[in-house]
């Protein structure tokens, strides 16, 4: 008997205990869901407001007006006057080939061409006409004089030797600067490729890809800033001046914009193209009121003292912005109060306190 109640005592005792256990480990439990201290927040009102949209891309500067010249003789470099990076003026000489054989060439071609002229004389007095009056000459009886004699070969010969001799110097077609120029002094260019290029300072393209979906955003005339990766030259703005109407096989689309480049803009330069536009009547928030609860997002409305988490789905984003799309149906309108800081640890109903 004695032995049946010191059981029954044990068991009492260990049951007490495990109660006293499971209790102390339910407090635990509670206290790491829901802190002892109030959650410190700042909020603002959810309000439509202008919205500065900002879409980047990578892009390359491109002259948008350049001029390749060639040489079009195959004869020795005499002289080159300029340098790459030069700046010339319209008219300017820019280098000369040999002229010893062209201008010996013209010479030949301008005295065949004399003869023939005479030759073609004395066919139109063999015709009974005068040859200082060829506006009385039949034009039949004139184009005959002409053959005969060789004339209009002659002048032919003699307009490619002219030609030849002007194009034996390259001058600048406009104002601009010297690019690709790497033939030497006494040595003979190649006909087929340029000897070097002129491109127009100031008036240059900046030409960049955009996404598809991102057309409806972007339209001539919209302001972009181009920032070369060369951080010496700096910020230049400018304006969409065509989108290319196709999207390649990577969904994308070609866009080009005109910018003021000055001299620290070079063709081929490698840049970041930023365009911003104004979208009025958006409702925006900002990025610090949206967190994440199981990989979706979520902002915390705040409703007598507590903390009330919404299911959002974000737009359109900037620097420090979003845009929300569907949010009366996400359970927004217009005016709630919403936690912008302070969210990161929140839970659902939290207390909170307004901090300024």
């Amino acid at each position: 008997m004695r032995t049946h109640a010191l059981w029954l005592l044990a068991l009492v005792m260990l049951t007490a205990c495990s109660e006293k256990k499971s209790e102390n480990t339910e407090k635990e439990g509670v206290e790491t869901v829901l802190p002892s201290q109030v959650n410190e927040v700042t909020v603002m009102k959810l309000e439509k407001k202008v919205f500065n949209h900002e879409l980047v891309s990578n892009g390359k500067i491109q002259a948008k007006e350049y001029a390749d010249l060639y040489f079009r003789s195959s004869e020795i470099v005499a002289k080159v006057w300029v340098k790459n990076g030069a700046f010339v003026r319209k008219g300017q000489k820019l280098a000369e080939l040999d002229l010893f054989k062209l201008n010996n060439t013209l010479a030949q071609r301008k005295n065949a061409l004399a003869q023939a002229n005479l030759e073609m004389q004395d066919v139109l007095i063999g015709q009974g006409y005068a040859p200082d009056n060829l506006s009385a000459v039949p034009a039949d009886v004139l184009e005959l004089a002409k053959v005969k004699s060789g004339y209009e070969q002659a002048k032919a010969q003699y307009e490619v030797a002219e030609y030849e001799v002007k194009q034996a110097v390259l001058v600048a077609p406009f104002d601009g600067v010297v690019a690709n120029l790497f033939d030497k002094q006494y040595n003979m260019p190649k006909t087929s490729e340029p000897f070097c290029r002129i491109i127009r300072t100031g008036n240059m393209e900046v030409d960049f890809m955009v996404l598809e979906s991102e057309l409806p955003l972007i339209k001539a005339g919209d302001k972009v800033e181009v920032t070369p990766y060369a951080a010496a030259a700096g910020m230049r703005t400018g304006n969409i001046s065509e989108i290319n109407p196709l999207v390649d096989e990577n969904g994308m689309v070609r866009v080009k914009a005109q910018v003021n480049g000055g001299d620290k803009l070079f063709d081929g330069m490698n840049v970041r193209v930023s365009v911003k536009r104004s979208l009025e009547n958006q409702m925006v928030i900002p990025k610090t009121a949206v967190v994440l609860r199981s990989g979706k997002q979520v902002v915390f409305t705040l409703e007598d003292s507590l903390a009330l988490w919404k299911y959002v789905h974000t737009g359109l984003e900037n620097m420090t912005e979003y845009t929300l799309m569907d949010w009366e149906a996400d359970g927004l309108q217009e005016g709630m109060t919403i936690i912008t800081t302070g969210n990161v640890n929140l839970a659902h109903e939290a207390p909170v306190k307004v901090i300024k």
